[in-house]
């Protein structure tokens, strides 16, 4: 039986289920999970010559403050997130392997317009100073990795961990808190996005495996900017995409810059 014309009217368009669809928590989660294996098991494998995140291994730490120190239990942590979130949402509990293809497109889409956003940075800095102004180092914390490889295990666990830390962890609470504290739901948002996006430009800077604070240098003030503009694009596209979108661009820009 052909379906009658107010039924084809009131279903909703690909598009519309593709927009709506990728940003549930469950979906999130689909996409989100074959990263956080792959890093967790690349560092495994990698052993000594892998490195961690360093959004990670403060995750860890602090688990481990709280005497929750289980090898697992962060990776889980992030899986019951999700769940939970997914949960609360009484949204059906399905994933569409169409949605994830395009979200895989669309996280790669977005990276090259960051990647674009880092080269129209250099030239407005070239002009300024006369120089050409030297590239920073990619979006995620500078951990000395040894060889390619381990630099694209890291590279995926920044995408999973930087995300799930100053977004999901910051970022939301942020906007909760201004909003009860009186502030409007768009002036709450962008506060919290500029709170945690300097948050995560400094990040970058901190620890034995940072870049060096050189106030006096261009290159300095290229990377620290470039950090913050990536941290309200990240901010951005966790709010309006969701977490999966916000994680596979993160990782797919860190990992296109990995390959030059």
């Amino acid at each position: 039986m052909m379906p009658s014309a107010s039924a084809a009217n009131q279903a909703p368009p690909v598009e519309a289920d593709y927009w709506v669809e990728s940003r549930r928590p469950l979906t999130s989660l689909a996409f989100v999970a074959p990263i956080l294996a792959i890093y967790e098991i690349g560092v495994l494998v990698l052993g000594p010559q892998a490195m961690r995140n360093g959004a990670d291994v403060w995750l860890r730490r602090l688990l481990e403050l709280l005497d929750l120190g289980q090898y697992f239990l962060l990776p889980v942590l992030v899986v019951s997130i999700l769940l939970g979130w997914h949960h609360t949402t009484r949204q059906p509990w399905r994933v569409s392997r169409a949605v994830l293809s395009g979200m895989v497109v669309e996280c790669f889409l977005l990276a090259a317009c960051l990647r674009l956003a880092l080269q129209a940075e250099a030239m407005v800095l070239q002009s300024l100073v006369g120089t050409m102004a030297p590239q920073p180092a990619p979006a995620s914390l500078a951990l000395d990795t040894s060889g390619r490889l381990a630099g694209l295990v890291g590279y995926l666990g920044a995408g999973v961990y930087e995300e799930l830390l100053f977004r999901l962890v910051l970022l939301a609470p942020a906007v909760w808190a201004l909003r009860r504290s009186g502030l409007t739901r768009d002036k709450a948002a962008l506060a919290a996005v500029a709170a945690t996006s300097l948050i995560f430009a400094l990040a970058h800077y901190v620890g034995p495996y940072g870049d060096p604070i050189e106030l006096g240098r261009s290159v300095f003030w290229f990377g620290f900017v470039f950090r913050f503009i990536a941290g309200v694009f990240f901010s951005g596209l966790f709010l309006f995409r969701g977490f999966g979108i916000a994680v596979g661009t993160h990782a797919a820009y860190d990992v296109l810059v990995q390959l030059g």
